[in-house]
C-alpha cells in the first residue's frame, strides 16, 4: 500500500514538473536567443547610425574608422564578420568567418549604408544550455521534495489501514471488542466504525452460542453420563462373556458418542487442531469394531489395509469421525466391497487414507461442491462431508474427492518419522486392572 501511494504521488509530480518545466526551459531558451539577436541588432544599428551621421556632417569616413567601428571587440559579440558597403568607402569585409552556428544580423540606412554581420551563435547556446540545467535541477528538486512528501503521505495514509487490518485480526481471532481512534480520514473510519459494529454483533452471537453450547451440553452429557454408568454396572454385574462383552462394546461407543458430543459442542477445540501421534491400525481396529458388523448385514465386504506402517500427527476423535463418515457414506451409498488404505505419500513425509468402493461414484455437476454445506446427491443433510472436511484441516490435514468413478476420497495427513515413535520414545506403561475393565496409564 505505501508502495503504491509512494509510486502514484510521485508519478503526480512527476507529471506536473515535466509539463511546466519543459515549456519553462523552450520558452526560456527562445527568450535568450531573442535578447542575444536583440542586443547584437542594437549593437548594428548603432554603428550605422554613427556612420550615416558623419557622412551627413561631411565627417571623414575612413577604411580604418570602420574597421575600428566593426571589430569585434568594439561590437562586444564575440567572434564576427562584417559586410559594409556605405556612399564613401564602398564595399568592405571586416573580421574573420566565425565558426558555425553562427546568426546573421543585416542592417540598412535610406543613407545607403548596409552592414551585414555574421555572429557565432556559440555563446547564445552555452546561455540557453545554462538555462535548461536551471530547469533540470528545478524538476530534480521537484521530484525529491515529491518523493520525500510522498513518503510520508504514504505513511500517514497507511498507518491507519495496518491498525485496521490488526483490528480486524483481533475481531477474527474472538477479541470482538477491539477499539481504535479515529484515523481522520473519512473512508478508513467509516470501515472501522463498520468493524466495531461488526465485533459488537459477533459478540452476540458468540454468548448466545455459547448459553445454547452449554445448555446443550448439560441436556446431553447427563443421559450419556447415566447410560454409561448403566453399562458399567451391568458389565460388573453379569457373568455372561457375551453380555459382557457386549456391554464393553457398548460403553466405548458411548464414550466416543461423548468425546464427539463435546467435540462438536465446542467451536474452540474444534478449530484449535491438538494433534498427536497415532497409529493408524488402531484407528482401523476401532472404526472396523465399529462398521464390519454393518457391512456384513448388507452382504459387503469391509477391508482395512496398512501400508504406510507409519504413525501420524492426527487428533483421534476427529480421525475417527472423519473415518466414520466416509465409511458411513460408502455403505449407504456405494456398492461392492469397500477398501480404506493408508499410503505413503510421494514425498514420504504424509500418509494418505483412501476410502473407495465399486460404486457408480459421483456425478461430475456434484463433484466440485461435494464438501459444501447443505450439497448432497441422496438427499441427506449434506452436513457430514463438510464436517469432515473442516475436522480434516483442524488436524492439519486435507481431505478431497480424487476420484469421480469409482468413487476415492483421500485424507492426507502429516507422517511421523520412525524414530519418532511414540511406543518407542515413551514405552508402554503398566496395565492396571480395575474391575474388570483394563485401563492403560
Amino acid at each position: 500500500m505505501r508502495r503504491r501511494a509512494t509510486d502514484m504521488i510521485l508519478a503526480a509530480v512527476a507529471v506536473v514538473a515535466v509539463l511546466m518545466g519543459v515549456p519553462g526551459a523552450a520558452a526560456s531558451s527562445y527568450l535568450v536567443w531573442a535578447a542575444d539577436q536583440e542586443s547584437a541588432r542594437a549593437r548594428v544599428e548603432a554603428v550605422v547610425r554613427t556612420i550615416d551621421r558623419r557622412i551627413a556632417n561631411d565627417d571623414a569616413v575612413t577604411e580604418t574608422l570602420v574597421k575600428s567601428l566593426l571589430s569585434p571587440e568594439a561590437l562586444g559579440l564575440g567572434r564576427t564578420s562584417s559586410a559594409i558597403t556605405t556612399r564613401v568607402t564602398g564595399p568592405l569585409f571586416i573580421g574573420e568567418t566565425p565558426t558555425r552556428p553562427t546568426r546573421v544580423v543585416r542592417i540598412s540606412s535610406p543613407a545607403g549604408t548596409v552592414i551585414k554581420t555574421e555572429i557565432s551563435a556559440i555563446p547564445s547556446l552555452k546561455h540557453i544550455a545554462a538555462v535548461c540545467g536551471l530547469f533540470l535541477a528545478g524538476m530534480a528538486v521537484c521530484l525529491l521534495v515529491g518523493l520525500a512528501l510522498a513518503r510520508s503521505f504514504s505513511r500517514r495514509l497507511s498507518a491507519p489501514l495496518i491498525y485496521l487490518a490488526a483490528q480486524a485480526e483481533q475481531i477474527g481471532s474472538g477479541q470482538v471488542r477491539a477499539q481504535l481512534k479515529p484515523s481522520g480520514i473519512e473512508e478508513i473510519d467509516l470501515v472501522q466504525e463498520e468493524l466495531v459494529r461488526t465485533g459488537e454483533r459477533m459478540a452476540g452471537r458468540l454468548a448466545a452460542e455459547r448459553q445454547f453450547a452449554a445448555d446443550a451440553s448439560h441436556q446431553l452429557r447427563t443421559p450419556l453420563t447415566a447410560l454409561s454408568m448403566r453399562l458399567e454396572e451391568i458389565e460388573l454385574i453379569s457373568t455372561e462373556e457375551e453380555v459382557q462383552e457386549e456391554a464393553r462394546t457398548c460403553l466405548e461407543q458411548v464414550e466416543r458418542l461423548t468425546a464427539v458430543v463435546t467435540d462438536l459442542l465446542d467451536a474452540n477445540a474444534r478449530s484449535a487442531g491438538q494433534t498427536e501421534a497415532i497409529h493408524i491400525l488402531e484407528a482401523f481396529n476401532t472404526q472396523r469394531e465399529e462398521w464390519e458388523a454393518a457391512f456384513e448385514k448388507a452382504g459387503r465386504h469391509l477391508v482395512f489395509t496398512d501400508e504406510a506402517a507409519l504413525p501420524v500427527l492426527a487428533d483421534a476423535p476427529k480421525l475417527s469421525q472423519v473415518l466414520a463418515t466416509l465409511i458411513e457414506n460408502s455403505l449407504y451409498y456405494g456398492k461392492g466391497m469397500t477398501r480404506v488404505v493408508a499410503r505413503k505419500s510421494a514425498n514420504r513425509r504424509g500418509v494418505m487414507i483412501e476410502v473407495c468402493d465399486e460404486g457408480d461414484g459421483v456425478s461430475e455437476d456434484l463433484a466440485p461442491h461435494i464438501f459444501e454445506k447443505g450439497v448432497s446427491g441422496h438427499g441427506s443433510t449434506g452436513i457430514g462431508l463438510a464436517l469432515a472436511k473442516d475436522l480434516a484441516g483442524a488436524m492439519g490435514g486435507r481431505l478431497e474427492l480424487t476420484s469421480n468413478h469409482p468413487p476415492v476420497f483421500t485424507l492426507s495427513l502429516a507422517a511421523i518419522s520412525a524414530s519418532l515413535d511414540p511406543d518407542y520414545v515413551m514405552p508402554q506403561g503398566p496395565v492396571v486392572s480395575i474391575g474388570r475393565r483394563l485401563r492403560r496409564f
